[in-house]
Parts: C-alpha cells; sequence; structure tokens
C-alpha cells in the first residue's frame, strides 16, 4: 500500500500529484499524521518537509525522489521520455526549477508586505526569476510540453512554482508575468488544457491562494 503525506498547497506535493496522475497512478493524498514534525512523521521523513511516500509502512522523502520511485515501480505508463537525451533534458527542467527558481519564489513570498517590502530584494529576485526562465526557455525542446507532446516530470516540476509566481503577481507588481510571451507561453497554455495537469494546477492554485490569505495577517 502506498500513500502521499502533504498539502496540496505546497508546489512540492503537488508536482508528485501531478506526476501520478500523468502515470495514472492511484495516490491518496493526506495528512500528516500528527503534522510533519511529529514523531509519526520524522520516522517516514525525518527532514520533516513535506511530502512524504509510505510503502507498505515504510518511507520515502523528497518529492523528485518520490517521483523517481514511481518511475521505477509503475512502468506501464512512462512519466519520462523513452529516448536517453529527451529523459535527461526534462530532469534538467526539474532541476533549474529546484536550484534557481524555487529560491527566487520564496524570496518573492517573503516580500508581500508592500509596508514591509525590501525594493531591493525584490529587484534582484525578479532579475535571477528572468535569468533561470531563459535557461529553462533554450533547455526546452519544440513542445508543447518541456519535451515533446505529453507531459513529463520537467513539466510537474515547473508548472507547479510557475502557479506559485501567478498568485504572487497580483501583490508584487513589480514581478512580469515569466510565461507570458513565446516559447513559455504556449507551453503553460498546454499545461492548464491538459486534463490531468491542468486538474492539479487548478487545485494548488487554489489552495495556496488560500495559505496567502492566511498568512495575510502574519506578514
Amino acid at each position: 500500500m502506498i500513500k502521499l503525506y502533504g498539502a496540496i498547497a505546497s508546489p512540492y506535493v503537488a508536482r508528485v500529484v501531478m506526476y501520478a496522475r500523468i502515470k495514472g497512478i492511484d495516490l491518496p493524498l493526506s495528512d500528516a499524521p500528527g503534522g510533519i514534525k511529529s514523531p509519526e512523521y520524522l520516522r517516514l521523513n525525518p527532514v520533516g518537509k513535506m511530502p512524504a511516500l509510505e510503502v507498505d509502512g515504510q518511507g520515502i522523502g523528497e518529492s523528485t525522489v518520490i517521483c523517481d520511485y514511481l518511475e521505477d515501480v509503475y512502468t506501464d505508463r512512462p512519466g519520462l521520455p523513452a529516448d536517453a537525451y529527451d529523459r535527461a533534458r526534462s530532469r534538467l527542467v526539474a532541476r533549474l526549477t529546484d536550484r534557481y527558481l524555487a529560491p527566487q519564489g520564496s524570496a518573492l513570498f517573503r516580500q508581500m508586505n508592500p509596508a514591509k517590502r525590501d525594493a531591493v530584494a525584490v529587484d534582484a529576485a525578479v532579475k535571477e526569476i528572468g535569468k533561470v526562465f531563459g535557461w529553462l526557455e533554450q533547455v526546452m525542446g519544440n513542445g508543447p510540453f518541456c519535451v515533446g507532446s505529453v507531459p513529463t516530470l520537467g513539466d510537474c516540476a515547473l508548472s507547479t512554482w510557475v502557479m506559485m509566481l501567478k498568485q504572487i503577481l497580483p501583490v508584487c507588481p513589480e514581478v512580469p508575468d515569466p510565461v507570458g510571451q513565446g516559447r513559455l507561453a504556449d507551453w503553460w497554455q498546454a499545461m492548464q488544457a491538459h486534463p490531468e495537469c491542468g486538474v492539479v494546477l487548478n487545485d494548488f492554485g487554489t489552495a495556496f491562494g488560500g495559505f496567502m490569505k492566511m498568512m495575510a495577517p502574519r506578514r
């Protein structure tokens, strides 16, 4: 038996949910037992972060590692391209997202209170985000998805962070729309229209928007 623990408001949890959907896996999503710092949850994921995958009583942490596990075990419907180079390219999109885009998105999230906003920090994050999306566009294939005609790991990783940035845009008008034109705009349209990916993106966007409202009084 497998079970995914976490909240859909997390881009990392949403990534795994989306990856399971494109692979046709029925993967139940549950709240972390006792919270992510509880002894029960830390037994599954000692880092104490979301998500964690429970497999017959044992735990696996880190979203990309969980996706790798699903890819290894559920082989009927691949979540990565057949070609080795294309597989590497899809993984590269996910890696660029985690290594370079996610820290800047998190930095912007900390600057959403206009009264306390650090304009220098926002400007630095915006410049880095523009640079990263330039890299992402360069490494993508012809599309419409990151690598080819069906969504793969890279699409799942990148799209949830794009949705997070879309939620931040109205609060931080200094941030340009990262997928407003060109190849990335076509990719984003394809992701939203995809029957599995689009549903997860909508669910994540709604949940993250709710999280932003909940956090607003604390900012």
